[in-house]
Order: C-alpha cells, then structure tokens, then sequence
C-alpha cells in the first residue's frame, strides 16, 4: 500500500507539471533501459510480461514522447535496440528526486531511523530471497 501511495503521488505531481501520461509500465521500461544496452521489443516484452504488440506499443509511445531511440543492434541487422534519449535520462533523474521527496514525506512520519530500518528489512529480505529481484510489473 505504501509503494502505491507514494507511486500515485508521484504521478500525480508529474501531471500537475503537464509530463505526458505515463504508466508503470513506463517507469519499469525506463529502468531496464537504465540497466542494459541490448534491449529489443522481445526483450522488453518478455520483461514486461506482455505480448511483443504490446511493448511495442509502449516503446512508439516513448518513441513519440522524445523518452525513448531506436538504434541498429550491434550484431543483428534486422534488429533494433531500444535506448532511452537525453529526455528519457532527464525524466527518470526528476523522478528518482520526487520519489527522494516521497521518501522524506514518509521519513516526517515515522522518523529517519524508522525508516532507514525498513529499508535495511526489505533489503534482508531481497537477499534472503536469492538476492536482486527483478523490478518488473506484477500484474
């Protein structure tokens, strides 16, 4: 609940700023693009759990917005990667500062330490799981 409180209210404040209607899977694209360099439109729909349609989809949608280029893929030539733009960079620094904002709002709330220690649980918890889970949407 606490994630998609916070997630709302950040969502919220990008469109008050008149961004373009992102979703998460938006930001769950953005953060494979972040993470990887030979991204492809099967690549994004297999991590996204949705049929390559709909990835690419999302990826013309953030093609449109500026967020997001297709280049040549490096060893296939009928292949594109997917790379977020300068923009794409930019929108996902702004965010990450109001998701810190978000965090510090919640921080006001139940104290720094409190969290900080929530933090080191889900981190404990992650790790006990196998490590690094895979930040993609559960639909």
């Amino acid at each position: 609940m606490i994630y998609r409180a916070m997630n709302d209210e950040i969502h919220d404040r990008l469109a008050a700023e008149g961004r373009e209607p992102l979703r998460p899977a938006h930001g769950y694209t953005f953060r494979l693009l972040l993470a990887r360099d030979d991204i492809t439109a099967v690549a994004l729909a297999d991590h996204l759990g949705v049929t390559k349609q709909a990835a690419s989809k999302i990826a013309a949608e953030l093609e449109t917005w500026d967020y997001l280029e297709r280049r040549p893929h490096p060893t296939d030539g009928r292949a594109r990667v997917l790379a977020l733009t300068a923009k794409g960079l930019a929108y996902v620094r702004h965010a990450d500062e109001l998701w810190g904002q978000a965090e510090d709002r919640w921080a006001a709330v139940i104290g720094p330490d409190r969290l900080d220690q929530i933090h080191a649980d889900m981190r404990a918890y992650v790790d006990a799981s196998g490590g690094r889970a895979a930040l993609r949407p559960v639909w």
